[in-house]
């Protein structure tokens, strides 16, 4: 890449960061000129399943009646959906529409290949969280995407268990540590859980709600805090109950994994809302058996959650329609039948306050059919989502993660040099990428 190229996105992401409104310009959705004067078609790239039947409800309503079909090219998700939108864009032909993580998010705005359509999503911020309403901002005055759907945390326990045990759900993280001593005490071939290093959302998720910043600026510069105070603490309190051996230190998604959760030789699991879909597949034979509580805290009356997961809908600087698209990705999700139909197809847990609420979260997972309030309880917690900090290159710090985390939780070492591996790799990245980083 040239010298030039390089500083361009240098400039373009330290504008993101400090919310430069000549960023916010150069992808404008004022580029359409206004309102559309004929028949408009989009392509858009997603990966959530059954997305073309909610499409559809577009395509025969209200695209119908504003004369914009939207048409619906399915892709892989994760890193290699990035990979594929940029080298699109390098060549001028990324879709109008997007779906992207969260995370991901800085790295296409430091791409110039996301648009600000905070013009043309009318009061959409209004039906979303704060903490999730700025992960699209980027904490700009920018827009560069609309919220579809997310993965506030919170603990799952069976319930059966822990009353045999004599235990007590942890409102705190201290009296977690104490759970799971006062069970290896009373069952030595028991663990309360396991930390797994092989998702790098969890330890993400669980910095964000101590309040770790991993990406900031620093006057003109990117500053790296993945070793942050924050962070450190999450690291040590982790590594230190692995260290003791007073939880697991085995991967999850295993058949391992699996068995420990369908036998009760796991009885707990720190996830999100989307979990009951994992243990319906992992521990089929303790349905009905699991509960959900909040997240423990840091400190008593604290009332703070992370995210593990969820994605959003953009519009590329590609498109010759932006303002049209903005529209569609507004009315995706924020409407309620929209909503719905994203739900039933996509199984996803949405984004939007209302819909938290509604439709097919009126009665609980099926999973968790003993738990009525299941769904009454999430949407609390998901109102509680902390802010996050995402930069550009997540994809090389959660890389360093799993193979420094999962080193030291297979040795139970030192997590402190685990983290320490993680900031380093993730800052000589971004020198390498020519980003300038203040140390």
């Amino acid at each position: 890449m040239s010298i030039t190229k390089r500083r361009r996105l240098v400039a373009t992401a330290v504008a993101v960061a400090l919310g430069s409104t000549a960023l916010a310009a150069c992808g404008s959705s004022d580029e359409d000129g206004g309102a559309e004067s004929g028949p408009v078609s989009l392509t858009y790239w997603t990966w959530t399943p059954g997305m073309d039947k909610v499409v559809d409800l577009w395509n025969k309503g209200q695209g119908k009646k504003d004369r914009i079909t939207v048409t619906v090219k399915k892709q892989a998700s994760g890193d290699t959906l990035i990979t594929k939108i940029l080298t699109a864009h390098r060549a001028g032909k990324a879709p109008d529409l997007v779906q992207a993580e969260y995370q991901a998010l800085p790295t296409l705005v430091s791409n110039d290949a996301l648009a600000d359509i905070g013009k043309d999503v009318g009061d959409a911020k209004s039906k979303f969280a704060d903490g999730v309403w700025q992960q699209t901002t980027l904490g700009t005055d920018a827009v560069y995407a609309v919220p579809q759907d997310i993965g506030p945390m919170m603990f799952y326990y069976r319930a059966d268990l822990f009353k045999k045990y004599g235990l007590t759900v942890p409102t705190t993280w201290e009296q977690f540590a104490e759970t799971a001593r006062a069970l290896k005490k009373k069952a030595p071939d028991t663990d309360l859980t396991t930390f797994s290093a092989n998702d790098s959302g969890l330890f993400a998720g669980l910095a964000q709600q101590a309040g770790a910043k991993w990406w900031t600026t620093s006057g003109d510069k990117w500053k790296v805090g993945i070793d942050d105070a924050a962070t450190k603490k999450v690291a040590d309190f982790w590594g230190g109950l692995v260290k003791e051996g007073a939880v697991d230190n085995q991967p999850m998604y295993t058949p391992a994994w699996n068995k420990a959760l369908d036998t009760g030789k796991q009885i707990a699991w720190v996830s999100a809302v989307w979990a009951p879909g994992t243990l319906t597949t992992a521990a089929p034979d303790t349905k009905g058996k699991w509960a959900m509580a909040p997240l423990p805290q840091w400190s008593a009356g604290e009332n703070v959650t992370g995210s593990w997961g969820g994605s959003s809908t953009a519009v590329t600087t590609d498109s010759k329609h932006k303002s049209a698209a903005a529209k569609f990705a507004a009315w995706l999700n924020t409407d309620g039948d929209a909503l719905n139909a994203l739900a039933k197809e996509g199984g996803i847990y949405p984004a939007s306050t209302s819909a938290q609420l509604s439709g097919a979260f009126i009665t609980p997972p099926d999973y968790f059919s003993n738990q009525a309030d299941f769904y009454t309880t999430a949407a609390k917690i998901a109102k509680t989502t902390a802010p996050s900090a995402w930069g550009p290159n997540v994809n090389v710090a959660y890389t360093s993660f799993k193979d420094a985390f999962g080193a030291a939780a297979k040795n139970r070492s030192d997590f402190s040099a685990a983290l320490d591996k993680m900031q380093s790799d993730t800052v000589a990245d971004m020198k390498k990428q020519g980003f300038g980083v203040s140390e």
